[in-house]
């Protein structure tokens, strides 16, 4: 992996943060990655390199918050962090342009948050997102930053070492006060902002078969993993590349 650096692409637009970016390959085309809660660019390891080789400049960011970048800081020394904020510093850290994105759980809230505020991309893609409808116990989250890695490694028995030492340096760095942008709960978009495809976990804990059935009439295009977890991409790498089939 190359190394991480401040955001590659200058950009007219105001920002709050300036965050922390990673690249990988030099290709014409640009993807754009955002990664989940309590990740980083580091999440990306293997979909990173593999998008490269497809002809991609991949940009991995780290939302604020998150790995290298900026923490928030509120009126009392309150970390305060809103998803119109993490939205609009993605939009600053990118290129013009996208002609692909993908959004991993918070990093699918932001995404499409961003492509509703004017983020130009092509196709975008949200990696079982967070978006809950139903209010939701966030304790065990908060908790979760002072996982070990035994703790890691039997909650997501799929994943390669590598990984699980990645989810304990990202963890590390985490903020959990970033948890604060999920509460209250998002709920559904509602529409799709051009050509957007939602891939699901098997099942989805986060999207109920319900909820998918309005994604669809919204004008999402639904793929599910079998017998994939939460995050798609580490638990079953060559099931996720496969169900990007068309849109990368």
């Amino acid at each position: 992996m190359g190394g991480a650096r401040p955001a590659c692409f200058p950009s007219p637009r105001e920002t709050t943060m300036r965050l922390t970016t990673h690249t990988w390959g030099t290709g014409n085309r640009v993807a754009l990655l955002i990664h989940g809660m309590m990740a980083d660019h580091r999440t990306w390891r293997r979909v990173g390199p593999a998008l490269a080789d497809r002809g991609y400049q991949v940009v991995g960011v780290d939302l604020p918050g998150h790995g290298g970048s900026p923490r928030s800081s509120g009126q009392d020394g309150a970390r305060l962090y809103g998803l119109d904020d993490m939205a609009r510093a993605v939009a600053a850290a990118c290129p013009s342009r996208a002609e692909v994105a993908i959004g991993h759980s918070l990093g699918a809230l932001v995404l499409e948050r961003a492509v509703d505020r004017g983020l130009a991309v092509d196709r975008a893609v949200y990696s079982d997102p967070a978006w809950r409808s139903e209010p939701h116990d966030l304790a065990p989250a908060r908790a979760y930053k002072h996982a070990t890695r035994d703790e890691i490694r039997t909650a997501n028995p799929r994943w390669e070492p590598a990984a699980v030492d990645d989810e304990l340096a990202c963890l590390a760095l985490w903020d959990p006060d970033t948890l604060t942008v999920l509460d209250p709960p998002p709920g559904l978009p509602a529409s799709a902002a051009g050509p957007s495809l939602v891939l699901l976990a098997d099942p989805s804990e986060r999207i109920a078969p319900g909820g998918q059935e309005l994604l669809r009439a919204r004008g999402f295009e639904l793929r599910t993993v079998p017998g994939a977890g939460h995050s798609i991409h580490r638990d079953d790498f060559p099931g996720f590349m496969s169900a990007l089939s068309g849109w990368v």
